[in-house]
């Protein structure tokens, strides 16, 4: 038997503890729990996209800032019910809910910020630079860009679908799954030719 407390202390990767995805602002507000159904689902899954995803960004940029991780089954549908910026629960794109499928369903997702680009952005970077980056270097399923401070929303998958749009203008569908990327690799390694190496990690 699981308990919060023993739950939070679970280590994901060199980074991230599962502590860091169970705060939740409506979770708060709303004095609603956040606890999976399925927590070893929910780790597992987890686990594969800190260490697919969020620790190569940490290693490369510094401190990745989580600003919605994981939400449960229950809190996601009250956040959906009450219009709360949350998708409905059997929505193929919700990558909240990290315990709700296996195999090829599996998925887990975080919107997150990178500090160090959003004070580029804020001075008027494109946010197509840290876009193209993620597409050359992390093994991404999706990603979604924010206007508020570049956050993302980052999806992993088993098998990425290798999609990319954004709110921020020029918004709309900047990849579409199995497409090319309008910019050849030249052009886009220009964009970010100022970004750290990449640093990753590899495990075992």
């Amino acid at each position: 038997m699981w308990s919060l407390e023993t739950l939070g202390r679970v280590r994901l990767s060199r980074h991230f503890f599962m502590r860091d995805f169970l705060y939740s602002e409506i979770g708060s507000f709303h004095e609603k729990q956040n606890i999976p159904d399925n927590p070893d689902l929910a780790i597992a899954t987890g686990r594969a996209f800190c260490e697919t995803l969020l620790d190569p960004l940490e290693e490369t940029f510094g401190r990745v800032a989580v600003r919605s991780g994981y939400r449960s089954p229950s809190l996601n549908q009250f956040g959906n019910e009450n219009k709360l910026n949350c998708a409905r629960n059997d929505n193929p794109l919700e990558c909240h809910i990290w315990d709700r499928g296996e195999g090829d369903a599996e998925i887990a997702g975080a919107s997150v910020v990178l500090p160090w680009f959003a004070d580029q952005y804020a001075n008027g970077r494109d946010w197509r630079d840290l876009a193209w980056w993620m597409h050359d270097h992390l093994d991404y399923s999706e990603i979604w860009f924010f206007p508020k401070l570049c956050a993302f929303n980052l999806v992993w998958r088993p098998n990425p679908i290798r999609r990319i749009d954004s709110y921020i203008a020029p918004r709309g569908c900047l990849l579409r799954p199995g497409a090319e990327p309008n910019e050849n690799l030249p052009t886009r390694q220009a964009r970010y030719s100022d970004f750290p190496t990449l640093r990753a990690i590899a495990y075992p």
